[in-house]
C-alpha cells in the first residue's frame, strides 16, 4: 500500500472512464431512444472534493452521451473526451494541454478498452468488478464496484495521500 500511495501523492489529473467506472455499465434505452445511466451521488461528491483540493479531473469515454454531458456539466468537470474508440490520442492530448507528465495522471478503468492509457499512467486503477486483464495490469483496485463508490475511493485515496482529505471533511465536521 506504501507504493500505492506515493504514487497517488504526484497524482496532477485523474481520467475516469464512464461506463463500469461512473456507472455500473448498465444502459437503459427508452422507446423513444432515450438513453439512461445511473450515478452514484458518493461518487460525485469525492470528485468535486478532489477538484477542490486541487487535482484535475478528465474523462475518457467510448460512447457519446448526452447524460453524461449532463452529468459533467453539474460536477465542473471541463476535460470530456466522449466517442473515443482508441483512448490514446485523447491522454495524449491531455498531457499535451495540462502541461503534465504521464507519471502525475491516474487513470480508472473497468475493461480492455482501458488498457492503453492505463498502461502508460503513474497510477492506474481497476474498479473492483473490472475485467481480470484490467485488474492484472493495474497498480490499484477499488473496494467498490463501478457505479457504486469506486470513483469516491478513488478521490479519497488520492486525497489520503496528498494529504488533503481531512481538510476536505473538516467542512462537515
Amino acid at each position: 500500500m506504501n507504493d500505492i500511495l506515493e504514487r497517488a501523492k504526484n497524482i496532477r489529473l485523474v481520467i475516469f472512464d464512464v461506463d463500469g467506472v461512473l456507472t455500473d455499465g448498465s444502459i437503459f434505452i427508452g422507446d423513444d431512444g432515450q438513453e439512461y445511466k445511473a450515478f452514484h451521488s458518493r461518487d460525485g461528491h469525492g470528485m468535486k472534493m478532489l477538484q477542490f483540493s486541487g487535482v484535475q479531473i478528465a474523462i475518457i469515454t467510448g460512447r457519446t452521451s448526452a447524460v453524461v454531458t449532463h452529468r459533467v456539466a453539474d460536477l465542473g468537470i471541463e476535460h470530456v473526451y466522449q466517442g473515443q474508440r482508441d483512448k490514446t490520442g485523447a491522454f495524449e492530448s491531455l498531457l499535451t494541454s495540462l502541461d503534465l507528465e504521464e507519471s502525475q495522471t491516474a487513470y480508472v478503468g473497468d475493461d480492455v478498452v482501458d488498457l492503453p492509457v492505463m498502461r502508460r499512467v503513474g497510477l492506474a486503477i481497476a474498479v473492483q468488478d473490472a475485467h481480470p486483464l484490467v485488474i492484472k495490469h493495474a497498480h490499484w483496485q477499488t473496494p467498490s464496484c463501478g457505479g457504486h463508490g469506486a470513483a469516491r475511493d478513488v478521490c479519497e485515496l488520492i486525497m489520503q495521500a496528498q494529504e488533503t482529505l481531512d481538510a476536505q471533511l473538516r467542512h462537515y465536521l
